[in-house]
Formats: structure tokens, C-alpha cells, sequence
């Protein structure tokens, strides 16, 4: 076994994975196969190292194994062109998802405001039937005979 190869057990320590975190990878191709010492154990080359600290940054930030796969296995190695693609998508999905995020924010604030008041008065909430086009700005709250707009 030369210098820069390492067990499962010692690249799993080096990237804070379990060894079955990386076996799984190495299964679903980001991860390119072990070789195998003469003992049978799986050893690693350094480049292992620096993959999977690629593949547990890229899942931290949220793209998916599909996604890296795209990126990871293209025959000219990570091209910069593609990554900066991929970086700019999941910025735009951010930024939708934190739209809706917020908009659900403001809407359970209101929600939680109106079941205290008519928990308060003693009365009961009743949902009334949304308009799908519009329903998170026209969410209605009925309570003893009287309808309240969100």
C-alpha cells in the first residue's frame, strides 16, 4: 500500500462520513471504485479526500446526488462554466423558496392573531374554502357568523 492510500476507515475520519456513507457513493458512481489491497480492505487515493468534502459541500448547500453526478462525471473533469450554472439555479431556487417562506411567515402570524381573538371571545374558527389562484393572500376565517380576511 503506497503513502497517499488509505483505508475506508481513515478517509471516513479525514471527511467526518461514515464508511458506509462512503461506500454508498463510491456504489452510485460519485465516487470513483476502491482499489483493493492485498487483504481485500477498500484503499483510497488522496483524491478521495478532496470528492467527498465536493460531494458533503455541494449536499450542505442543497443539490442533489443527480446533480453532482452531472457535474462530478463530465470527461473534462469539474468544468467551471457548468458549476457556475448550477451555483446560479440553486441561488434562483433559494430566493423562491425564501418568497414563499416568507409569505407562509406572514400568514401564520395573522392566522395565529385571529385564533387568539376568537379563541379569546369564545368562539370557534371555521375555514372557509379558498380560491386556488389566490389563496394564500384570501385565506378566510369564519367564526360565529362573521368572515375575517387574512
Amino acid at each position: 500500500m503506497s503513502r497517499t492510500s488509505v483505508q475506508i476507515r481513515e478517509l471516513a475520519s479525514r471527511t467526518g462520513m461514515t464508511a458506509s456513507a462512503i461506500r454508498f457513493y463510491e456504489a452510485s458512481g460519485l465516487l470513483a471504485p476502491a482499489e483493493r489491497a492485498a487483504n481485500g480492505y477498500r484503499v483510497y487515493g488522496d483524491s478521495a479526500v478532496q470528492r467527498l468534502l465536493v460531494i458533503q459541500l455541494a449536499q450542505r448547500l442543497g443539490f442533489t446526488l443527480e446533480s453532482l453526478r452531472l457535474v462530478l462525471n463530465t470527461p473534462s473533469g469539474m468544468p467551471h462554466d457548468l458549476i457556475a450554472q448550477r451555483i446560479q439555479t440553486r441561488l434562483e431556487e433559494i430566493n423562491t423558496m425564501q418568497k414563499l417562506l416568507r409569505s407562509q411567515r406572514k400568514e401564520l402570524l395573522a392566522l395565529s392573531e385571529q385564533l387568539e381573538a376568537e379563541w379569546t371571545s369564545g368562539n370557534c374558527l371555521t375555514l372557509t374554502p379558498l380560491e386556488p389562484a389566490s389563496a394564500s393572500a384570501q385565506l378566510e376565517l369564519r367564526a360565529t357568523g362573521r368572515q375575517s380576511a387574512i
